[in-house]
């Protein structure tokens, strides 16, 4: 397949990037489709790195001064050409250069231009800061409280060499361009976007910063409890990795196999999965018997249930906890990881053998399904690299074989360009008013847990109007599906309809017909079962987009395409949960909830926002798809790649890992953790460093040493100060809560945009009942469209009456299907049952 029947060909991008997020958002476009120039600096890329092959693929590599008036010249000609402009300096770096994108932007009105800077440019505070990934995470939280076992075991701070702020930031700039660029095709109106990678990733941890007030106690997990209790009590943090395992809930952990290889079962929650694979273990029985009990409503208030437990509720209580999870491990050693693989992928329920990146790298399933594929580089030759992060079904082929970067001088650049005609509407429409990019689109969301309705949710904040479909039976618990929903129902219309029953069904396909977008998470399997394949869809409606997401898809189908999963699940299978552990005996969860599921949700949206331009463009109707897997290889782009003669895999790992190297660390001041993220060409900055003038002289193997000692000699804030006065990069290590706490406000109907790089908003009336503080919509910054602050998130099933109506039913005919269990307007009597 050629590159022709791509969603973005003929778009032609600039790329000014450097490191991973600028050059990233490019290569993302590129695999799309676009003609792609990345310019660098005669002396080479800033972060030298075999990562440079992959995230520079489908590129033209020319070198540019634009330090001078002959390269700003040239700089200029190649903007004149481009649809798309990117960068990810500092904030003015680029306009003192000469390259006002302002100016541009209003020269050309079509032109879109996309600058991702470490810190928003209304942060008074930081936007001069050296914004290195290690700046971003120490200054957002991501280093502190690094997930519930780091706190209980006390490695407070702990260092991750996951770009998480990158990777969010990549995601956001990609989906922002492509929104941006199906707008334009209406309107011929670009757009001045920013993205603050730390915005960006306090976007990416949003699960993690919500805040409810008057939690109820049952949602409240063993390790939550345990940590309350030593800090009530004054004791120490101090719990070993094996003790720690006693915290942990049966279906949410690893077991040992008969292999040696650990095995993680990710199944709670869910009012099957839990019991499939007991089961399928053949301890179900046995467990009920002693009194293991299936509550037939678990949306009760926990004080009127039958029993204390009930299979298939996170988290069970610790009796039963530590019971079936004594029961599970001796079954699981009885096989081998590779055979509980199977079982579980064919049994219909989440669990994934832990593996190593680089096995992960060549992995069978890896390969077959165009996850990892293989490009042939000029500088590291036969290269494996992630395969695309987002692609539509009927061209995703042409993408699995992208053409390796390729240096060429300027005039070839401007000629490449040149040849490839853009197509764009005669009149540019200009309002006063700031519309959204997706006004007037109508989306219907089938989607569960955080991926595929944090994707929807994404959508709503510019413009799109989205019914949200649940069962009207839950099929989750209420910690997975209110609490979670909480975040990513804002903005939506809940229904609640039973999709399998005939009555159902009809509904269904009528809103299919009324909308514009579709999209699941789902298994191939589950949605040719529904008739949402194409040959279904066509049928229902035609000029319906339909996004899908899963867990292990590619582009191609592979062994594990149809196996279920979640974030966590992709963590053990790629590699990531080794890393953060350090070893096959103590994986562990890296750190936060949603870790990929956001990121994929913002690859759904680019998907989707691709499929709209197509469409706008020629007419055709695509089907977006990402997955979970293919995002894990974004997560792990500075290492995510294998050739003949690699170094070899030595990324910081372990709960010990405190850092690179000397000059790029995490250090305990006198009274609070901070990083510097520095490399040996920055040696010369520490002679303005007072009391570092002397580090250039040291072996690097005394300065980790010599560092760690004077830096315990002085509180944190003064370091800063020094460190920033020598434009040395470095950051205190916060804590989201703290960072919540201070930059929250009372909710006001805006999106927080203009209030720097965090910023959250506290809804004293949201309508659970509870006081509820999110962070804002903020990290993508339009500067010529709308943002809209959505609406908290309603009651489940609130609006299923009214959109009922909307498709024409009485109040009666409601009514009876309500009575049927073909409807319901809600799960519970509270909004979040106690």
């Amino acid at each position: 397949m050629k590159r022709e029947a791509l969603p973005f060909y003929g778009v032609k991008v600039i790329d000014f990037g450097q490191y991973i997020a600028g050059p990233a958002v490019a290569m993302i476009l590129g695999d799309l489709g676009a003609t792609v120039v990345h310019v660098d600096p005669p002396t080479g890329p800033l972060w030298d790195s075999p990562a440079n092959a992959t995230l520079n693929r489908n590129k033209l590599l020319v070198e540019i001064d634009l330090k001078s008036a002959e390269g700003r010249a040239r700089a200029l000609a190649l903007i004149a050409e481009a649809d798309i402009v990117i960068e990810n300096f500092r904030p003015g770096v680029m306009k003192r250069l000469g390259l006002d994108f302002a100016a541009l932007q209003q020269a050309r009105p079509e032109l879109i231009t996309v600058s991702i800077p470490g810190f928003a440019s209304n942060d008074e505070l930081r936007r001069e800061w050296r914004a290195f990934e290690s700046v971003i995470a120490a200054s957002s939280g991501v280093f502190t409280d690094m997930g519930l076992n780091r706190v209980l075991m006390g490695v407070n701070p702990s260092f991750s060499p996951l770009p998480l702020a990158s990777a969010y930031g990549t995601m956001l700039a990609a989906s922002a361009a492509a929104l941006a660029l199906q707008a334009r095709a209406g309107t011929g109106r670009g757009d001045q976007i920013e993205v603050p990678l730390a915005s960006a990733v306090m976007e990416g941890l949003c699960y993690n910063s919500i805040k409810i007030e008057d939690y109820p106690l049952r949602y409240q997990t063993q390790r939550e409890q345990e940590i309350e209790r030593r800090r009530a009590e004054g004791l120490p943090m101090d719990v070993t990795y094996d003790d720690l395992q006693t915290f942990l809930d049966p279906f949410y952990r690893s077991y040992p196999c008969k292999d040696g290889r650990s095995f993680y079962v990710v199944c709670p929650s869910h009012k099957f999965h839990a019991k499939r694979c007991l089961q399928t273990l053949g301890i179900y029985d046995e467990l009920v018997a002693e009194g293991l009990h299936e509550e037939p409503d678990t949306y009760l208030p926990a004080s009127k249930w039958s029993s204390d437990v009930s299979l298939g509720v996170y988290p069970l209580p610790k009796f039963w906890a530590d019971k079936i999870s004594e029961r599970m491990r001796a079954v699981f050693l009885t096989r081998t990881a590779k055979e509980w693989e199977r079982i579980f992928g064919r049994g219909q329920f989440p669990g994934a053998p832990h593996r190593w990146l680089q096995e992960w790298i060549s992995d069978d399933h890896a390969e077959m399904a165009g996850l990892m594929i293989e490009v042939d580089d000029p500088v590291y030759g036969r290269m494996i690299q992630p395969g695309p992060m987002a692609w539509l079904e009927e061209s995703g082929e042409a993408m699995l074989t992208p053409t390796p970067r390729r240096k060429v001088d300027f005039e070839e650049a401007r000629s490449t360009l040149r040849a490839v005609s853009s197509s764009l509407p005669t009149s540019v429409a200009i309002g006063e008013k700031k519309s959204g990019w997706l006004d007037g689109v109508r989306v219907l969301d089938l989607c569960n847990v955080i991926a595929g309705p944090h994707s929807v949710s994404y959508l709503s904040r510019f413009g799109a109007e989205v019914i949200k479909i649940d069962p009207a039976t839950p099929l989750f618990d209420c910690w997975n599906t209110v609490i979670f929903g909480m975040t990513h129902m804002r903005g939506k219309k809940s229904v609640l309809l039973d999709i399998g029953s005939p009555d159902g069904r009809k509904l269904l396909e009528e809103l299919v017909r009324s909308v514009d977008v579709v999209v699941w998470n789902a298994t191939d399997r589950q949605v040719k079962s529904k008739g949402l394949d194409a040959e279904g869809l066509r049928k229902l409606n035609p000029d319906a987009i339909f996004c899908q997401m899963d867990c292990f898809g590619g582009v191609r189908k592979g062994p594990r395409t149809n196996y279920l999963g979640y974030d966590d699940l992709v963590q053990a299978a790629t590699g990531i949960m080794l890393r953060f552990g350090g070893s096959m005996k103590t994986p562990e969860e890296h750190a936060h909830v949603g870790t990929i599921d956001v990121m994929c949700g913002f690859g759904a949206a680019l998907g989707v926002a691709a499929a709209l331009y197509q469409k706008q463009m020629t007419g055709k109707v695509g089907r977006a798809r990402t997955s979970l897997s293919a995002l894990s290889g974004l997560a792990q782009i500075p290492f995510c790649f294998d050739y003949q003669g690699r170094a070899p895999f030595n990324e910081p790992s372990g709960p010990a890992a405190r850092g690179y190297h000397a000059l790029h660390r995490l250090y305990r001041a006198e009274d609070r953790w901070i990083v510097i993220a520095a490399s040996e060409r920055d040696l010369p900055r520490f002679k303005d460093v007072e009391s570092l003038e002397g580090l250039a002289d040291l072996a690097e193997t005394e300065r980790v040493e010599v560092l760690s000692a004077i830096i315990a000699g002085a509180p944190a804030d003064v370091w800063m100060e020094r460190f920033q006065k020598a434009d040395v990069g470095a950051a205190i290590c916060e804590n989201i809560e703290a960072i919540r706490a201070a930059t929250a406000r009372p909710a006001d109907g805006t999106s927080g945009t203009e209030r720097g790089s965090y910023s959250f908003s506290v809804y004293a009336d949201h309508p659970s009942g509870h006081t509820v503080t999110h962070l804002d919509p903020y990290a993508v910054r339009p500067a010529h469209s709308g943002i809209y602050a959505r609406t908290s998130a309603e009651k489940y099933g609130a609006s299923t009456r009214e959109v009922m109506k909307a498709l024409g039913l009485s109040d009666a005919a409601v009514d009876e299907l309500i009575a049927s269990r073909t409807l319901s307007e809600s799960w519970s009597g509270e909004y979040l049952p106690s």
